[in-house]
């Protein structure tokens, strides 16, 4: 690097100097010749540490992985597998609730529009058509309210609802798992951190004498296991805030388009009675 530098160094020297001294044409094919010396001296060094750059960043995964795995095994594998278990448990839940909700989305300008043109069109089972053939939780609601038509416009109101809370119910579903996975994995750790310091005891007794040796294994089992612990918590609660965004604009738009709906439905009623 330092004759990358030389180079771009000699590059601006002799640029200002040829522009500030023109009479000397002579020495510049020399210095030209020199500078692209030093370009064809640095230019390997260049390539060499562009190859060297992958190479070090896969030695840094593998000494990162060594490391990861030394510590496991450190903190108690046995009993840090039992902490990962909560992590592996709370992320499938996560990614489950997440792909359900991402498919929970409807397009709920165009369902109305559609619920209203086939009211005028074809009136209540053109629209329950629509419904039908749409998916997410929004054209369910729409579908159970507007079944109830012929019971009249209140029915219809209770029933939307009605099945917007059940609607609701299913958008939350195993939210309640994954917040108690969030609970149980620092709990294991501060688990851990009590056997540790058990552990470390133990040992004082069986040698008579405190010292950083004897006292060091237990301490180390005790702050892994609750870094775990903690660890996973943080991972799964920022998935839980995600997941609880998701579903609180799943509702806003649920209620938003039931009040729509109901319009439409009240005026299409108001021109049914003409």
């Amino acid at each position: 690097m330092k004759k990358v530098f030389a180079t771009l160094t000699v590059l601006a020297m002799l640029t200002f100097g040829s522009a500030a001294v023109m009479a000397q044409e002579a020495a510049a094919p020399a210095e030209e010749a020199a500078v692209e010396n030093v370009d064809e001296v640095a230019a390997p060094e260049a390539v060499e540490e562009v190859a060297e750059a992958p190479a070090e960043e896969a030695g840094g995964l593998v000494a990162l992985h060594k490391t990861l795995k030394t510590k496991f095994i450190e903190g108690g594998a046995g009993f840090m597998a039992l902490t990962l278990v909560t992590l592996v448990f709370g992320l499938a839940l996560c990614i489950e609730r997440i792909i359900y909700l991402s498919l929970s989305k409807t397009n709920t300008k165009k369902l109305l529009a559609d619920v209203e043109a086939a009211l005028k069109e074809g009136g209540i089972e053109k629209a329950l058509e629509v419904c039908r053939n749409t998916r997410g939780p929004v054209a369910s609601i729409f579908y159970q309210g507007l079944s109830r038509y012929d019971e009249g416009i209140d029915v219809v109101e209770k029933t939307v609802a009605s099945y917007g809370g059940v609607q609701l119910g299913l958008l939350e579903k195993n939210l309640s798992w994954i917040t108690l996975f969030i609970a149980i994995a620092p709990s294991l750790g501060f688990l851990g951190t009590i056997i540790g310091m058990i552990e470390a005891f133990d040992k004082i007794q069986q040698v008579g004498d405190i010292s950083a040796t004897v006292v060091a294994g237990g301490i180390k089992v005790a702050l892994l296991t609750t870094l775990l612990g903690l660890i996973i918590a943080v991972v799964l609660q920022l998935f839980y805030n995600y997941i609880l965004s998701l579903v609180e604009g799943l509702v806003n738009e649920m209620e938003d388009s039931s009040i729509s709906l109901l319009d439409i439905v009240v005026e299409y009623d108001a021109a049914q009675k003409k």
